[in-house]
């Protein structure tokens, strides 16, 4: 039986989902933004289930270490989730575009204006 862990997040990752869903509903529609909702869902379920997926990262900051990334599901693929796992936890640290300079974007806060 495959064991269910427990998905927490940071406020960093909910402020960078919902920045991230109101920039689709602005420039896709709430359709576009839905789907992303959804695809965004389903990769954390399949890390659940299968957390070792994710590459592990070699960022320099010691900060940073033991920090993973996986792609969201199609047609996101873009979009990374970095996230951390124990035995019986998944925890979601952010979610960014992959085209971003990731050590830096990881290290700041994330911005919450909208």
């Amino acid at each position: 039986m495959e064991m269910m862990r427990e998905l927490l997040h940071s406020d960093g990752f909910a402020v960078d989902l919902y920045r991230t869903y109101v920039w689709y509903q602005r420039e896709a529609g709430e359709r576009i933004a839905r789907r992303y909702l959804t695809a965004v869902s389903r990769t954390l379920e399949s890390l659940r289930l299968h957390p070792g997926q994710g590459r592990l990262r070699c960022f320099q900051s010691p900060l940073l270490r033991e920090i993973r990334s996986w792609r969201v599901d199609a047609p996101f693929g873009a979009h990374l989730i970095f996230y951390r796992y124990s035995d019986d936890t998944l925890w979601a640290e952010r979610l960014l575009h992959g085209s971003r300079d990731l050590q830096a974007r990881l290290l700041e806060a994330p911005e919450t204006d909208s």
